[in-house]
This record gives structure tokens, sequence and C-alpha cells, in this order.
């Protein structure tokens, strides 16, 4: 699904990755794990092609196989939610103009994006789906973040994409809803379905994630199946800080010390 092979790319001014690769299979669960300033909302921003690597020889980041992708099929093959795409909507945007959007790969509603009535249909369906009846003509800007953030994912799921990523999904949820939010991903996982989540929190990794992979300074420190990187003395070395790592029921958690 994607192919990244010695990339250099810049955020601004700024140098994040230089001779930088990874691959991620069609159907991977996967999550990318780093401090802050690690390069992980850079990798999406290359992925959903906001930013572009550096032209180079021996260097290329291919989606689907292919490195010249039409941008317009690419949205229709993943979905995306971030705390950035959160900021980008107008505080007047409905609830349902959010999700409709998704089908667009647009910010809010415009008039040359006009949609189906088969498209509004699924819009509201998919909102029930994910628990947000009876909201459709409220202002973005009314709900709460944890709202917000389900919308995000079913405008992210509207058009049934081959994959999703997500970008720190529970960052500034409370508790409660950002376990609701943990348990609807969970409830979106298949054997036909990518999903790749960053993090800077391991417990927000979910039981369902087989593969992790640890990212600091734009670089990848380690790569391989859960159980094997996160370990205690991984993620001491990640974050510089003794840390102690414990397992139940496939979630993990992370202590000083």
């Amino acid at each position: 699904m994607i192919d990244i092979h010695n990339i250099t790319a810049y955020q601004q001014q700024t140098r994040v990755f230089s001779g930088f690769s990874l691959h991620i299979g069609a159907h991977e669960r996967m999550a990318i794990l780093g401090p802050n300033g690690a390069g992980k909302s850079t990798l999406l921003k290359l992925i959903d092609r906001e930013l572009y690597p550096l032209h180079q020889e021996d260097s290329w980041l291919k989606l689907f196989g292919d490195d010249r992708v039409n941008i317009w099929e690419l949205r229709s093959k993943i979905g995306f939610v971030s705390q950035d795409l959160q900021e980008d909507y107008t505080p007047s945007t409905s609830a349902l103009d959010v999700v409709i959007s998704g089908f667009f790969g647009a910010i809010g509603s415009h008039g040359h994006l006009q949609a189906t009535a088969e498209q509004i249909a699924l819009a509201k369906e998919q909102m029930a789906a994910i628990g947000l009846t009876g909201i459709d003509d409220s202002m973005f800007q009314r709900l709460s973040t944890g709202q917000k953030r389900r919308l995000l994912l079913a405008r992210a799921l509207v058009h049934k994409p081959q994959a999703l990523f997500l970008d720190e999904p529970a960052n500034g949820l409370d508790m409660g809803s950002g376990l609701a939010l943990l348990t609807l991903l969970r409830s979106y996982c298949s054997s036909d379905r990518a999903m790749v989540i960053t993090t800077h929190h391991i417990d927000e990794i979910i039981p369902e994630i087989e593969r992790v992979v640890l990212l600091k300074r734009g670089k990848i420190v380690a790569d391989g199946p859960k159980a094997e990187i996160l370990t205690s003395e991984n993620l001491s070395a990640l974050y510089q800080t003794p840390l102690r790592v414990t397992e139940q029921d496939g979630w993990y958690r992370c202590w000083h010390g």
C-alpha cells in the first residue's frame, strides 16, 4: 500500500526526514509511536499528499503501487482523521456537511461540490452508525471535542476507504470520550482494511494493532510485532527516561520508573 524509499522531506524550513524508508502492506494494522517532533504528522502529510519529498535519484514514495497518484483517486482509497483537519473546518460548518465533505476530499461544503441524494443518505447512515444522530444541522463550533472527532471519523469512513490513517486520534479528549473513540476504532478493524495510528501514548494503541514502528527525530529506531517492540527497554530509550511497560488483555500501559 505504501512504499517509501530513501526520501528527504521538509516541513517548512525544517528537514524532517533524510534517507527515510518505510513499507506498509495493504492490510496491515500498525501504530507509529514517538515523541513530539519525531516526524509522525509529517509522515501522514506525505502520504496524504499535503507535502512532497524532494525529487532525488533512487528515491520514491509510492501509494498503492504508483508514484504518480491521482489525488481524487487517493481520496477515495484512504480516510484521514487528525487535529489539523479538525481545526481547518470553519465554525459554522454543519455536522452533516463535515461528513459529506469526505466524498470530495474537501473541507466543508462548496457550491461546485453538490452531494447527491444517495451521498446525503450515506452520510446520515454513517453518522447514525457512529452514534451521532440528531445533530445534522448543528454548527461544528458548538460540538464537543469528542463529537468533532467522531464526525471526522464518520467523514473518513463515509466512502468505505481501503485504509484509515489517524493522527493522535484521542488527543485532547477526556477519558470517557477517548475510550469511546478507541472502541469505535476497534469495531472498524477488519481483514480487508488497513489502519495506521500515529501517537505518543501507548494506551492509544488498540489491541487489534499488530505492528509498531518507533520513530525518533525522523528515524525509525525499532519496527516489528507489537509485543517485541513495546518493551520497557525500547520505550525508555525512545523517551530518554526510565519507563516500565505492562500489558493486559492486549492493552499496553507505561509507568515511570
